[in-house]
């Protein structure tokens, strides 16, 4: 019996690397339209954004959602980060107004 093989093979063309590190989109319906979302994995949050739910940031290295308009109403500018918590209960709190801002 032969050892198994960790590493990938250099003709592997299974999985692409960009799309695995962005993550799975998918569209979400609800009261306040519909939403295309993707999960951003530990190894994909590589920079820190400020939640518009709590207004505190997401650091480096901390999963979470990243939401925008699923009708094309905007572009890239649109993209918000949220903490997972946050996005799940955005809907039972009001926004957090930003001080002195």
């Amino acid at each position: 019996m032969s050892p198994r093989r960790n590493s990938r093979r250099r003709d592997d063309k299974g999985l692409d690397e960009n799309r695995a590190r962005g993550g799975v989109e998918f569209v979400h319906a609800d009261s306040d339209g519909e939403w295309s979302v993707r999960h951003v994995s530990v190894d994909a949050a590589v920079k820190i954004y400020r939640c518009p739910g709590c207004d505190q940031e997401i650091r480096v290295g901390v999963p979470h959602v990243v939401a925008w308009p699923a009708d094309g109403r905007g572009d890239a500018s649109d993209r918000r980060h949220w903490h997972t918590g946050c996005w799940q209960a955005r809907g039972r709190r009001n926004p957090t107004r930003r001080i002195g801002r």
